[in-house]
């Protein structure tokens, strides 16, 4: 794959991505699409795909990462957004978490690979965020997963310490979604500090929504998985 490619688009948005991180990246993409024939992880799997909705995608969220800090990616699958952002931050104390062995299998092969020293955790989030080794530890956390916003806050922000912040990764028709969630994310100790549009090339778009961990989450959340399929927030 073309990493250049991905260098000169990381610019546009005065992300400078030095030869070694590119080199990462390169790696990175290979081992996707090498072990994307036996393990389900991504129906995108194209150079440009790969370079524009996962990689570039990922690292958007950087400039809301300013000091070394320790970051959750909650369901990451493949790695995304996590494993990017620390190919660029390597200060990050990164913590991957997935529910399906395989995929985590996976994501502690590239970590190995890259040298990066992360903790590739297998668990369903709504369980890991009751323990105390993750609960309200971790100063960002993030998500880019299809689960509509106010269940992906029940799952994530218990992990968020005050102080801390929520990035979720969402596509370009997110208001609707938070006007839903603006009541969940109160009730769960947040509040939405903003939403930042990009235009990606190739016609995509996407949002991260900002979310501020302002108090304590309450101990009965995150519920069971049925209870907020059931009843979301």
């Amino acid at each position: 794959m073309d990493m250049q490619k991905l260098g000169e688009y990381a610019a546009e948005y005065k992300i400078e991505l030095t030869g070694k991180m590119l080199d990462d990246f390169s790696l990175y993409a290979d081992m996707l699409v090498e072990w994307n024939e036996k393990v389900n992880l991504t129906a995108i799997t194209d150079p440009e795909g790969v370079i524009i909705k996962h990689f570039l995608d990922s690292i958007l969220g950087l400039q809301y990462i300013k000091n070394t800090c320790s970051l959750i990616d909650v369901g990451t699958g493949a790695g995304f957004p996590g494993i990017p952002i620390k190919i660029v931050r390597p200060d990050v104390d990164l913590t991957l978490l997935d529910s399906l062995n395989k995929r985590v299998n996976f994501l502690a092969a590239v970590s190995e690979r890259l040298r990066q020293n992360n903790n590739c955790v297998h668990s369903r989030a709504e369980d890991a965020a009751k323990k105390t080794g993750h609960r309200e530890k971790y100063n960002i956390v993030t998500a880019r997963a299809v689960s509509a916003f106010p269940v992906l806050c029940e799952y994530c922000l218990p992990f968020v310490k005050q102080g801390g912040a929520f990035l979720a990764y969402k596509g370009p028709e997110v208001e609707p979604e938070l006007l839903l969630g603006r009541s969940a994310v109160k009730k769960l100790g947040g509040k939405i500090e903003k939403t930042a549009i990009f235009e990606l090339p190739m016609n995509n778009t996407r949002s991260i929504v900002v979310v501020k961990k302002i108090s304590q989450t309450p101990a009965k959340y995150p519920r069971n998985q049925a209870q907020i399929a059931k009843t979301p927030l």
